[in-house]
């Protein structure tokens, strides 16, 4: 009898929906198509007018100290080698410790598709150059040193992926949890499209396609490991169980 009702539930948490896979490839393709309208001409590609409005408003000056702020710095570095420590190494490790492999596995493989084909191949095949200083008009180029290619923002990819596979890693039934993070997650995926674009490291058009390409990029992955990360919910920390068993079996 008990074995005839669980079967439900757990055909249920196998079964990956459809809808997580439509989102992730709908946010796919707005980055491929994107790419591919802006490398027609990378250098003034249908975006530049509202690209050059959002920087002549938001860029900073190399004087301004708004960039080097604690709240900038957070952004600067959450894409840099602290948040690449953090989401390659640190948190898949921790969850690895505490039992949750199939956890790991996912929020690895979401940061690899996020951060490596999403991001670096688009940055190779588009080649667009990245915002340079214009004296006669007030402009700047990027206030920290960055790499090749500026769309989409790696940064922005990120961020996108962070949020979403966080968001992955908390079971359905913690909603005020999930709530919570959701707002926040927003938050960080606002502040990143700010600091990238503040910086001169990126136009608008980059920040705003990073965010979401990380985000699908994630949610592709999310699909892929959706009975593995269903299975990892509620699953005790392994010592914990070590000891409750033991407890039992005195």
């Amino acid at each position: 009898m008990t074995k005839t009702s669980e079967l439900p539930n757990e055909l249920t948490q196998a079964r990956r929906p459809a809808a997580l896979l439509g989102w992730a490839l709908g946010l796919t393709a707005v980055l491929v198509v994107m790419g591919l309208l802006i490398a027609i001409d990378a250098e003034h590609p249908f975006t530049q007018t509202v690209d050059d409005g959002w920087r002549a408003l938001v860029g900073a000056s190399p004087d301004s100290a708004v960039y080097q702020q604690p709240l900038a710095m957070f952004f600067q570095q959450l894409g840099a080698e602290a948040g690449g420590l953090f989401m390659l190494i640190l948190l898949p490790a921790t969850l690895a410790l505490v039992g949750r492999w199939r956890s790991a596995l996912f929020f690895f493989a979401a940061c690899l598709t996020g951060l490596g084909l999403y991001s670096q191949v688009m940055k190779n095949l588009v080649d667009r150059p990245r915002p340079s200083a214009d004296q006669v008009s007030g402009l700047f180029g990027p206030l920290f040193e960055v790499d090749h290619g500026s769309f989409p923002s790696g940064h922005s990819v990120a961020a996108g992926v962070l949020v979403v596979g966080v968001l992955a890693l908390i079971p359905h039934s913690c909603r005020t949890l999930r709530i919570g993070w959701a707002i926040l997650g927003g938050l960080i995926l606002v502040g990143m499209i700010w600091q990238r674009t503040l910086i001169n490291a990126h136009w608008l058009s980059d920040a705003v396609t990073g965010v979401m390409a990380g985000a699908g990029a994630a949610l592709l992955i999310w699909w892929a490991f959706w009975p593995w990360v269903q299975k990892d919910y509620g699953r005790p920390v392994w010592f914990l169980h070590l000891k409750r068993r033991a407890a039992l079996t005195d």
